[in-house]
């Protein structure tokens, strides 16, 4: 069974910092964390940073220069360190995976709140 488990959100000043993780249990062999996503009261869901299987990464323009997606491949775990964080930056943040030996398996974490206040 594939879990996805979130951790390290909380409530911080504008500025300040946050490094979320994001941990995989299930068959490792098969399932890879690829990205964090966050949506806010009101709005869709929306990518904030990817990552491939090769370490590739990818950032919404709103992340470019604030947010570091990285990968633990010994512990399965991604995380994303998020710095210069603004209010807007406010949102409940999910990480993704997919699954290479089930087609079309694609599954999500329970999500961890971050609030930024001004």
């Amino acid at each position: 069974q594939v879990e996805l488990v979130e951790s390290g959100g909380g409530l911080v000043q504008a500025g300040g910092s946050l490094r979320l993780s994001c941990a995989a249990s299930g068959d490792t062999n098969c399932i890879s964390v690829r990205g964090w996503y966050r949506q806010a009261p009101g709005q869709e869901r929306e990518l904030v940073a990817g990552i491939t299987r090769g370490g590739s990464t990818h950032y919404a323009d709103s992340a470019k220069g604030r947010f570091t997606i990285s990968r633990d491949n010994a512990e399965n775990t991604v995380y994303l360190q998020m710095n210069s964080l603004k209010p807007e930056d406010t949102a409940v943040y999910y990480c993704d995976a997919d699954d290479i030996c089930v087609v079309g398996a694609d599954y999500w974490g329970q999500g961890t709140q971050v609030t930024v206040s001004s």
